[in-house]
Formats: structure tokens, C-alpha cells, sequence
């Protein structure tokens, strides 16, 4: 809502200049969009961490108590506690409080999975401990498809993620499996059309497949790393030839394009062992030119995402590659020597493009 109003900030006052907008119109917009967007935001953000604390609350008076239940009185209490949550949520619904509602369901979801815990505990249940979290998943998944709860969707993609992450510590390789839940919980996304949660999955989706650089080939696997972030970079800059209504995601898939590729390219340098001096400076080379791209991606869209990744990326590279190379004098002469070299020609290239579209128009 934040940055929807910071649009209209822009645009209010330029479609007024430009005739297609009264002084009364766009003051009638602000107060509209002023009476709603606090309220908005801070009642779900409350109603959620108050069910947090719920959820917590409940954990420690069960877990304060359980040795004095018997098992019938366990099992009674886990279930009512359910009942009782998505019971809440129902009536929250049909009488229009549907952040609360929604927050009431993420109880919900947080009691499905202590009471997982406690039922392993009560019986004495020793299998393997990722399939608790992906059973506390699936919970998650199907409490947001049914009850139409993108909160509970959001705790679901988290908990795969989740999954995913303990299964590879334990294992030390790919865990291939993963995809699957990630494509289930990002169907129900799409199925929604909730934007927040399909960014969402983006971060998850990233995170792991920068992951894979530390597993495959035996951790060497950062190159592979680069070029999946390049071409989902390529394919973000594809997207608006394709579908006009997906070239909204054009530039989220280029920004998460980079970072992946980025991330591959670091490791190169800075993870791997025994980079010759020439290698490194090919490689720092290559990742000064992609968040320079970046960079000039972000201004060309506007996109303030794609151009602080890339300046954060610039400004990350450059201080890691002064630490490696402070001890070689004129390794580290030849690198900025290099770099600046790039950055300039870049420089008088954009400069020579913008002029040409400038007299072009």
C-alpha cells in the first residue's frame, strides 16, 4: 500500500497537469486512499502476531500440563483446540472481519503442528524428523486452498522451505523433492493471484537454487548457479513479448535473475579454493558487468528493487575483492585498473545511447 501511494504522489499531480484530472478529483482520491490505508495495514500485521502469541501461549500451557493428561485428554485437547480456531475463523468471516479470520487460521495451522509434535511425543514415534514439518506443510497448504487463507499459504511455502533445508544438513545432496512442494504451494498462489506470495516463492525458489552450488559436484556446483540466475534473468526480460499479463513479473524475474547469478559468481571468487589471479579478475570482471547491467536495468524501468541489488552487488564485490587481493599489490593495481576501465566505457556507452534516443524523439 506504501509504495501505491507513493505512485499516485508521482502521478496525481501529472495527471492534473496534463488536463485528465481535477483539483477536486485527485484530493477526493487522497482522502480515499488515506481512510484506507492505515487501517489496512496495521490491523492484519496486529491480528497476525496476536495469533502468534496465542499459538505460543497454548504451546507452554499444554506443555506446562501435558505429564498431568492422560492420552484420551491429550488427544481431546489437541483437537478442540483445531476445532476451536477454524471455528473462530468461520465466524470472523461471515461477520466481515476477514484479517482476523485469517489470523485465527494461522493459529489454527500453528496448533496442526505442535499437536504433530505432541502425538509423535505421546507415542513414542520415532521416524524421520523432516516428515514432520512436511505433514505441518501440507496441513498449512490445504488450510489455505480450503479456507482461501493466503497467510496460511505464506507459513506453508515457509515450512517447505523449511523441509527442504533440514533434509539437505542431514543429507548433504540435492533434495530434488522439494520442487514439487514448492510447485504445489505456488499453484495455490497463482490460483489466487496473490502477488505478495508469489514474490514470496521467488525468495524461497532463489535461496535454494543458490543452495545447489554447495552440492552439486561436490560443492562445486557455482557455475551451474550462474547460469540458472541468467537465464531467469533472460526470461524475465522475455516475459513482456510474451503476455502482457505477465510482464508485471518482467522485472521481479530479472532482479531475482541477478541475484542468482550473483551469488554463483561470489562463490566463484571468494568460495572456491585456489582461483588463479587471472581467473579472478576474468570472474570479477564478469560480475562487475552484470550489477552494472543491473544497475542500469533499474534505472531505465525505475525499478528501485533491480537498482539497489545492484548497487548493494557493486559495492560487495568490490570491497570482497580488495580483502582477497590486499596482500598482491599489483594484482589488486590491475583489477580496479580493469574495473574502472569497464565502468567508463560503460559509462560513454549510455551516454551515446541516450543521446541517440534523444534526438530519435
Amino acid at each position: 500500500m506504501r509504495s501505491y501511494r507513493s505512485r499516485l504522489d508521482n502521478d496525481l499531480p501529472r495527471w492534473r497537469e496534463a488536463g485528465w484530472l481535477t483539483a477536486e478529483g485527485e484530493a477526493s482520491i487522497r482522502k480515499d486512499v488515506a481512510s484506507h490505508s492505515r487501517s489496512l495495514e496495521l490491523a492484519p500485521a496486529l491480528a497476525i502476531i496476536g495469533a502468534v502469541l496465542i499459538g505460543f501461549a497454548a504451546m507452554s500451557f499444554i506443555a506446562a500440563n501435558w505429564d498431568e493428561m492422560s492420552r484420551l485428554a491429550r488427544l481431546a485437547l489437541i483437537f478442540a483446540s483445531l476445532g476451536t480456531a477454524y471455528g473462530i475463523a468461520g465466524i470472523l468471516f461471515e461477520r466481515g472481519y476477514p484479517a482476523f479470520a485469517h489470523a485465527a487460521i494461522l493459529a489454527g495451522v500453528a496448533l496442526f503442528g505442535a499437536g504433530i509434535m505432541l502425538i509423535a511425543q505421546m507415542f513414542h514415534m520415532d521416524g524421520h524428523p523432516p516428515d514432520a514439518v512436511l505433514t505441518w506443510a501440507l496441513g498449512a497448504l490445504g488450510a489455505g486452498v480450503v479456507l482461501g487463507s493466503n497467510p496460511a499459504l505464506a507459513l506453508a511455502m515457509l515450512l517447505m522451505g523449511l523441509w527442504s533445508g533440514w533434509e539437505m544438513v542431514e543429507s548433504g545432496v540435492v533434495h530434488w523433492p522439494f520442487l514439487l512442494g514448492w510447485g504445489a504451494v505456488t499453484a495455490a498462489f497463482l490460483w489466487r493471484w496473490w502477488v505478495p506470495g508469489l514474490q514470496f516463492a521467488a525468495v524461497v525458489l532463489s535461496i535454494w537454487i543458490i543452495c545447489l552450488g554447495y552440492l552439486l559436484f561436490d560443492g562445486h556446483g557455482h557455475g551451474v548457479v550462474v547460469g540458472v540466475g541468467l537465464l531467469v534473468g533472460a526470461a524475465g526480460l522475455a516475459l513482456p513479448s510474451l503476455s502482457e499479463r505477465w510482464s508485471a513479473f518482467s522485472t521481479p524475474a530479472v532482479a531475482y535473475g541477478m541475484t542468482i547469478a550473483f551469488a554463483g559468481l561470489f562463490a566463484l571468487q571468494f568460495v572456491e579454493e585456489n582461483v588463479p589471479l587471472f581467473g579472478l579478475i576474468l570472474l570479477a570482471i564478469a560480475t562487475l558487468t552484470l550489477v552494472l547491467a543491473g544497475i542500469g536495468f533499474g534505472l531505465r524501468t525505475s525499478s528501485s528493487a533491480a537498482l539497489w541489488l545492484g548497487y548493494g552487488g557493486f559495492s560487495l564485490e568490490v570491497l570482497a575483492l580488495y580483502f582477497k587481493t590486499v596482500g598482491t599489490l599489483l594484482g589488486s593495481s590491475l583489477f580496479f585498473f580493469a574495473a574502472g576501465f569497464i565502468v567508463i566505457a560503460l559509462a560513454a556507452v549510455a551516454y551515446r545511447l541516450h543521446a541517440r534516443m534523444e534526438a530519435q524523439s
